[in-house]
């Protein structure tokens, strides 16, 4: 639809409609406050479009086909083949599916939607392009503004974004092939999950990572487990390396070229190389200036427990707030932006925000950990549950990995637990229930579960910390 340069007005105007906007949005509007809601690429954002969910499609896709052919010990016998376009056609059948249910809510709540890109044009104007040559401009007038564009994989130099040669995340995720050899430069979270998933479909896969290991931010048995898994999948892993080069190679696909702090270089050929070291707020193509707002040197904006910037009717939710870029943390954080515009006392009063990685096995962590418990003064104790004493983990042949619950030991308050476990992203979601109630280790070990599954670990790892564990040998 050809667009003129009209203008309309709005209570508010929400941009970016991922996990963010498209739930800040919806609140508002469920608060009777008419609602403007721009998107420039698809409804539902990065999470639902280029990142959580097509993931997770692909990983649970990859683990079928691993587990079916690597089942021998169970008795059953299995070459599975994957289609990888079929595949692909199914997970882009998941994301159809979920975000057409997310433009139907918006438009159910009587959110009005608008297709393009926005960009402030004064403290309370911003001027929308709408895609396609000749589709025109519109300006939008609003009383309050949440800016909720996310963000985007980081480009590292000599390493340009191109589906043949570079993948980022979103290019692999969007990918109907899969490659015999793939080198993967980062071991983060993203990195894991997908060099994970790729050797599971069959890739060579080689990771390349600037540190010393994997998964830096989380503690050494946590990501051993994982690494261990890994190795065991064939994926190699070059440590205290940076990519610093890549070399097209005629007719054999494309050599990655890496360098140590010594200058040291080595070379790893490959079919695709995956760059995956983080993201970036996507705050440069908004004019922030023309509102009167300033981004930090990162491009970060930075809030108050209500969301609310430098200005006092402009807000800032999900990724472009900085950490933790999760989708939960996003769309509680819209959550309280819409009710704080409304008039209403929310502000965001999280005792913890769990995170997951969907590794071979997954992590989910909520709260502190023993460490963090102590340097903020709290005289921390323990118990763990390891995976090999549970009957439903053994019923799984999945047994690598453990169940952790940190607890201040005078009062018994949960603070924190580590999981690395099959379902680590489900059981975490107890611990972290645990500490927003005010739970003790006697309420968890005190609490029925059903027998036999893997969430009885959390109640053993609490009866553990208490020193009374029947199935473990206590501490």
């Amino acid at each position: 639809m050809v667009m003129g340069d009209v203008t309309t007005g709005t209570d508010v105007l929400v941009i970016g409609g991922g996990p963010g906007g498209y739930v800040a949005a919806i609140r508002a509007a469920q608060r009777d406050l008419d609602v403007t809601l721009v998107e420039k690429d698809a409804y539902g954002g990065t999470c639902l479009n280029h990142g959580c969910i097509p993931s997770k499609a692909l990983i649970h896709a990859a683990d079928v086909a691993h587990e079916a052919g690597t089942a021998e010990d169970l008795g059953i016998h299995a070459d599975p083949a994957v289609d990888a376009v079929a595949l692909a056609d199914w997970k882009d059948g998941v994301v159809d599916q979920l975000t057409g249910g997310v433009e139907k809510l918006c438009k159910a709540n009587g959110v009005t939607l608008i297709e393009g890109t926005a960009a402030f044009s004064g403290e309370h104007t911003a001027r929308i392009a709408h895609g396609g040559d000749g589709q025109g401009m519109e300006s939008v007038e609003f009383e309050h503004a949440i800016v909720a564009t996310g963000s985007r994989p980081i480009e590292i130099p000599n390493f340009p974004y191109a589906e043949e040669t570079v993948w980022s995340s979103r290019d692999a995720l969007g990918a109907d092939a899969v490659p015999d050899r793939l080198v993967v430069v980062g071991a983060g979270y993203i990195g894991m999950e997908l060099s994970t998933t790729f050797a599971k479909l069959g890739a060579d896969v080689t990771v390349v990572e600037m540190l010393d290991d994997v998964l830096p931010t989380y503690e050494d048995d946590v990501k051993r487990v994982v690494r261990s898994r890994a190795e065991e999948l064939g994926i190699e892993f070059s440590f205290g390396e940076g990519a610093s080069d890549l070399r097209e190679v005629d007719g054999t696909g494309i050599e990655v070229v890496t360098e140590t702090e010594d200058g040291e270089e080595s070379v790893y050929g490959a079919d695709r190389v995956l760059v995956a070291v983080g993201r970036e707020p996507v705050t440069d193509t908004l004019e922030l200036d023309a509102a009167g707002l300033e981004p930090g040197s990162d491009g970060f904006l930075e809030t108050d427990v209500q969301g609310r910037t430098d200005l006092d009717h402009v807000f800032a939710v999900g990724d472009v707030a900085g950490d933790p870029m999760l989708a939960h943390a996003a769309s509680r954080e819209g959550i309280v932006a819409a009710e704080a515009i409304a008039g209403e006392p929310a502000a965001l009063d999280a005792q913890a925000v769990p995170s997951a990685v969907f590794t071979d096995p997954e992590i989910g962590t909520v709260g502190l950990t023993e460490a963090e418990a102590a340097a903020e003064g709290f005289d921390p104790v323990v118990g763990e549950m390891p995976l090999r004493a549970s009957g439903r983990a053994l019923t799984m042949n999945e047994t690598d990995g453990f169940v952790r619950i940190v607890a201040d030991e005078p009062s018994g308050y949960v603070l924190g637990g580590q999981v690395v476990a099959p379902e680590a992203s489900e059981l975490i979601a107890e611990i972290g229930l645990a500490i927003e109630m005010g739970a003790t280790l006697a309420d968890v070990a005190g609490t029925i579960h059903t027998h036999p599954t893997l969430s009885e670990a959390v109640m053993e790892a609490a009866e553990n910390a208490m020193g009374q564990a029947i199935h473990t040998l206590n501490r």
